[in-house]
């Protein structure tokens, strides 16, 4: 490994952090933060292919572990936790499992990050199968804990996806899909919670919403799918259906009411102005994409406009 690349290594210009004044440490760290985006633009091809194959098994009915310690972990509780709301998904499809368990995710527990044998009992409680999906999250590709996951989903034939921040790692090995995002040494030497940590949640970000969208949980660039679980959420709603329908706010508040706040039957109910019998008909035969739902509507049941 290149000792200027390594995440475990010394930042050779960091060396006089601790007599920077506070505008010069937050100064080199912006410049620092500049070359994360560029490290994840070289592995957008993997990332790119990762997100096929995770659509993929989750249209066989398969689920998504996303494996970390430390950072590395709780960057991926983050991520999951939000899909549940934005999208509408089940908690157990997409699940995040941390070294040290819930604790870890308020403590430092960074022993934890050695036991290879509770990530196992964990994914054999979840009954990991063939369909699912494990993506081990590590900046330095070498983590016990992270390994013994992707071996071992590896073993049951899911599919697996490693993220690291350092080249030719261990976990790419292992895994079919590698995604290494080097970010080189930090500006405090290892202290992988900074530029690795951005790459690692940059690319949770990507994977996650590049597959829900891919899977029709959005519309143009909405969150078609979202739970209305507060006011908020509805009002967001309500303009969402205007903005994107024309109606008025009484005609969107009018179609949510009509659709038991079902939003993306709504919007298909003002998009086209058909009933709701024929929403859920054309939604189930879309597989819930609404763009293909109403091409299928225009084309089955009217002629379609120019």
């Amino acid at each position: 490994m290149n000792e200027l690349t390594g995440t475990e290594h010394q930042n050779p210009q960091s060396i006089g952090l601790d007599e920077w004044s506070s505008f010069e440490i937050v100064q080199f760290m912006n410049n620092e933060d500049e070359a994360v985006a560029g490290a994840v633009r070289g592995a957008l091809t993997h990332i790119s292919k990762a997100v096929e194959a995770i659509a993929a098994r989750w249209q066989l009915g398969g689920r998504c572990f996303v494996i970390g310690a430390g950072t590395s972990g709780r960057l991926a509780v983050v991520d999951a936790v939000e899909l549940v709301p934005t999208f509408s998904i089940a908690q157990n499809r997409w699940v995040p499992l941390l070294a040290g368990g819930y604790e870890a995710m308020w403590n430092s527990l960074e022993e934890t990050e050695d036991d290879d044998s509770w990530i196992i009992t964990a994914l054999k409680s979840h009954s990991l199968t063939q369909a699912d999906v494990v993506i081990g999250v590590t900046a330095s590709g070498s983590t016990p804990f992270v390994l013994a996951a992707a071996e071992y989903a590896a073993d049951i034939g899911a599919l697996t996806v490693g993220i690291s921040n350092n080249e030719s790692t261990a976990l790419t090995a292992i895994c079919d899909i590698g995604i290494e995002a080097p970010t080189g040494p930090e500006v405090i030497r290892g202290s992988t919670r900074l530029k690795a940590g951005t790459a690692q949640k940059m690319i949770l970000n990507m994977l996650s919403t590049a597959t829900m969208t891919k899977l029709g949980k959005t519309y143009q660039n909405e969150m078609i799918d979202m739970k209305l679980i507060n006011k908020k959420l509805v009002n967001r709603a309500v303009q969402m259906l205007v903005n994107m329908t024309a109606a008025t706010e009484e005609e969107a508040q009018s179609a949510l009411e009509v659709t038991n706040h079902d939003l993306k039957s709504a919007a298909f109910i003002l998009l086209t102005g058909s009933t709701l019998k024929e929403a859920k008909t054309f939604l189930e035969g879309s597989a819930g994409h609404l763009k293909k739902a109403i091409q299928q509507y225009f084309h089955d049941v009217k002629e379609l406009k120019p």
